[in-house]
C-alpha cells in the first residue's frame, strides 16, 4: 500500500447535507489518483440523491438531497463502487500547455522568488517551465488549478500582504505550489508572470480548459508573442 494511501476509505458527515470521503491523509500523486479516478466513477454512476462531487487532494465531498438519501447509504454505494474500481478504466490524464510571460510587469516578484534562492531570472523560469504539473485540485475561484511537482528551489513563502487586486492570468508561487488566477481577485501569491489565454470563459462550451487530474506545461513567450495572443484571444 503506497505510504498516505489509506487501506480503506474513511468516511465523516459534513453539515446535513455533506459527505466527505478521505482515500488518505498527505497530499500525493497516488492519493489524488484514488480521488480522481473515483470521481470519475461516480460521474459514469450517478448516486441517488448526490447533487455535487467535490474533490479535493486527498477526498471527496459529497453533496447530497437528505429526503433521497442518507450517509448509510451513500457510504455503501462509494464502498461498492471502490471495490470494483479496477475493472474500470479511466482516461489517461490530458496535458494542456499555458504560455506565459515572465517577469516585468507580469511578474513583479519573480526578482524576489530570484533572490530569495540565489537564482537568476532566467533560472526561475527554466524551473518553473520544466515540470509537468499535476492539476491536485480546482476551485477558490473557478479554474483555479492548485499544482503539484514545483521544483523545491522554487518553493517560496506568500506574500506577508495579499494584494487586493491580482490581474487575471498570474502565475504565482505559493510555498510548495503553484497555480494560475484566471480570473482577477485578491491573492497572496508570489506573481512570477501572466498567461493571455483565457482559463474561465462562462460563454465558451466548455468553460474550463482542464480539470483535476490534468497536467499543465508552461511555456515562456516574449512580450510580443504575448500581445499577439492577447489580440486572438479578442476574436
Amino acid at each position: 500500500m503506497q505510504k498516505g494511501l489509506f487501506a480503506k476509505a474513511r468516511f465523516r458527515t459534513a453539515g446535513d447535507r455533506g459527505l466527505l470521503v478521505e482515500y488518505g491523509d498527505v497530499i500525493d500523486p497516488a492519493v489524488n489518483n484514488k480521488v480522481r479516478s473515483m470521481a470519475i466513477v461516480i460521474e459514469g454512476n450517478p448516486l441517488k440523491g448526490v447533487t455535487e462531487v467535490i474533490p479535493t487532494y486527498r477526498s471527496l465531498l459529497m453533496i447530497y438531497d437528505p429526503v433521497m438519501t442518507d450517509t448509510v447509504e451513500l457510504q455503501k454505494s462509494l464502498e461498492t463502487l471502490e471495490a470494483h474500481l479496477a475493472d474500470i478504466q479511466i482516461p489517461p490524464p490530458r496535458t494542456v500547455e499555458i504560455p506565459v510571460c515572465y517577469g516585468g510587469e507580469f511578474g513583479p516578484d519573480i526578482d524576489t522568488v530570484a533572490a530569495a534562492h540565489q537564482l537568476s531570472v532566467s533560472e526561475v523560469i527554466d524551473l518553473h517551465c520544466k515540470p509537468e504539473y499535476l492539476i491536485y485540485m480546482v476551485g477558490f475561484t473557478p479554474g483555479f488549478p492548485f499544482l503539484g511537482g514545483l521544483s523545491e528551489k522554487l518553493h517560496t513563502p506568500r506574500l506577508e500582504t495579499p494584494r487586493t487586486l491580482v490581474p487575471e492570468g498570474s502565475v504565482g508561487i505559493a510555498n510548495n505550489q503553484t497555480g494560475i488566477y484566471p480570473i482577477a481577485s485578491p491573492g497572496g501569491w508570489q506573481l512570477i508572470g501572466r498567461t493571455p489565454v483565457k482559463l474561465f470563459a462562462p460563454r465558451r462550451k466548455n468553460p474550463f480548459l482542464y480539470q483535476a487530474g490534468d497536467r499543465i506545461k508552461f511555456n515562456s513567450i516574449s512580450v510580443a508573442e504575448y500581445a499577439r495572443l492577447v489580440e486572438k484571444e479578442a476574436e
